[in-house]
């Protein structure tokens, strides 16, 4: 249901025609030493015109194959830190992005990505901006994958949105950290905020290769139970972002009530794995509550696993 009257049914893992990876930088003294940095372009196409950059940093320190967290960014992986290796996106690349993209100055993010932290307790970090895959726009879904892989060919009201391809190209990174020897690609969590968060709810949902999923604000759409109608609704997410989902989903805007599913199936469809859900108390417009309550509702399918979830129906307070 969630393929056919939300995100829309996304392609094979091999639709596109030649994927393939090029290293573009390595240096084993990131961050004074504590890391390996590694920046790899991930190409959907044999002319490399269709590509995300993945930067990835791996702690020098481990024994074995370690643990990792993958998630797309919104504003570039130069933004994310203030390495000054990072490669910045190229002028050829940033004319496919957003008409309202900027560039950002190097570490304008970087206080969402904390990346001495997670390497110094052992864990590998990789990113990339989601731009890079689909430009979020709508332009009929002739840019980026879309435009690659569907080319003209008409489309349905199934047809996948752009969130449905960028978790779609969140697998696709997860096929190259499987090939990566320090990474333990059994242990990944996919992670994301806000549309991002939505991304990797159904990224995980979609590949149970993730090992955990976590999703930061990810409110309508997301986690939030749609009935409640609280803060942003579908009416609402449809008029502000047609291109998110698939046309079908157009048609329950107001009519929540019809929909046959909610979106504690979408948390549920991640079970047995974890996942968090993270919310922010003064986020009304992501629906704190109504996020909380899909963890609740989705409690009963952990069940058969074997897991006890979240079954108080009292919202707990801050932290």
């Amino acid at each position: 249901m969630l393929r056919s009257q939300m995100f829309g049914r996304e392609p094979a893992a091999d639709a596109a025609p030649d994927i393939h990876y090029t290293l573009l930088e390595e240096s084993k003294d990131a961050f004074g030493g504590l890391a390996t940095r590694r920046q790899v372009k991930i190409s959907f196409d044999k002319d490399e015109n269709y590509y995300l950059v993945l930067l990835m940093y791996i702690p020098n320190k481990h024994n074995g194959p370690v643990p990792a967290f993958l998630g797309p960014n919104f504003k570039g992986n130069h933004a994310t830190t203030d390495d000054p290796e990072v490669l910045m996106p190229t002028k050829e690349k940033l004319a496919t992005f957003a008409p309202g993209y900027k560039v950002e100055p190097r570490d304008a993010n970087g206080h969402r990505w904390e990346y001495e932290y997670i390497l110094s307790h052992g864990y590998a970090v990789a990113t990339f901006c989601y731009n890079d895959v689909d430009p979020d726009f709508h332009d009929g879904f002739h840019n980026g994958i879309h435009g690659l892989i569907d080319g003209d060919k008409p489309r349905n009201g199934e047809s996948w949105g752009s969130i449905s391809a960028w978790a779609w190209s969140l697998s696709r990174c997860l096929d190259y950290l499987e090939t990566v020897k320090e990474i333990d690609a059994k242990k990944v969590a996919v992670i994301g905020h806000s549309r991002l968060g939505k991304t990797s709810l159904w990224a995980g949902a979609t590949d149970q290769r993730f090992a955990l999923v976590i999703s930061n604000d990810s409110g309508c759409s997301g986690a939030a139970i749609a009935r409640r109608k609280f803060g942003e609704t579908v009416a609402a997410i449809n008029k502000s972002f047609p291109h998110w989902f698939c046309d079908n989903y157009k048609a329950y805007g107001g009519r929540e009530e019809m929909m046959p599913w909610d979106q504690h199936e979408l948390i549920a469809m991640i079970a047995p794995r974890p996942v968090y859900v993270a919310s922010a108390s003064e986020d009304s417009w992501a629906d704190p509550v109504g996020e909380y309550f899909s963890l609740v509702g989705a409690a009963s399918v952990y069940k058969l696993f074997g897991y006890d979830g979240i079954t108080d129906r009292n919202v707990p307070g801050i932290e």
